[in-house]
């Protein structure tokens, strides 16, 4: 077992888009492990409606 390691989940999450209003769409996160415990969310990302790769930090999350 490794100390510390990163791995890449991907979940379907339901945003709001104000132009298309609730959509469900992939999220991808990459997260840094140590002895099996998540520490840090490095990087997380998102394919659109259209195809696209983005960043999450301009959507909207729909609770």
């Amino acid at each position: 077992m490794k100390i510390i390691k990163i791995q890449r989940k991907t979940k379907y999450q339901k945003y709001y888009s104000s132009a298309m209003g609730t959509l469900n769409s992939r999220v991808t996160y990459i997260k840094k492990y140590f002895l099996g415990i998540p520490i840090k969310t490095i990087h997380e990302y998102r394919e659109t409606y259209y195809g696209e790769v983005k960043t999450c930090d301009d959507c909207n999350l729909f609770i």
